[in-house]
Formats: C-alpha cells, structure tokens, sequence
C-alpha cells in the first residue's frame, strides 16, 4: 500500500518537476525573442552541419536555450552514432 502511494505522489512530483522545466524553456526562449520557427531552423541548420561529420541520433537530439544570470546560452544534447571518416583520406 506504502509502495503505491510513494508512486502515485513521485508522478505528481515528476510531471510537476517537467512542466516547471518547460516553462523555464518558454521563459527563456520568450526572453531571448527566438520564435519557435527560429528555434527549428537553427535545429535542422545543426544537423546538416554535424551530418557532414558523425552520424547522429536526430530523434533523441535536444537543442534549447539556457538562461545563464545576464547571458543566454545555446545548449545542445546530440547523441553521435559514429564518427564518418575524412573522405580526403581513403
């Protein structure tokens, strides 16, 4: 019974703890005025970019904006597959 309502108030607490991570996400991106367009541009202009030199895990891929006192930071969470070797070489 203990067991059951410990997971019952640790969900509460768990989609409080992500809807209060989302928010922080709108706030920032509110307070750096980067439209969610922008955000998506600049996602898909990473990807062609590191494409050229690893693969990468698109759907698990997190690209955000941190907001750092004064300062706003890009922050990127970018899972590699692989490096792709220089072409040049082979």
């Amino acid at each position: 019974m203990l067991d059951a309502l410990m997971k019952i108030f640790g969900k509460k607490e768990q989609s409080g703890k992500i809807a209060r991570d989302r928010l922080k996400v709108v706030l920032i991106h509110d307070r750096a005025n980067i439209s969610p367009e922008v955000m998506d541009n600049l996602k898909n202009d990473i990807i062609k970019v590191i494409s050229n030199y690893m693969e990468i895990n698109q759907t698990d891929m997190e690209i955000s904006l941190a907001n750092d006192d004064d300062s706003v930071a890009l922050v990127a969470n970018i899972p590699v597959a692989r490096m792709k070797h220089d072409k040049g070489n082979h």
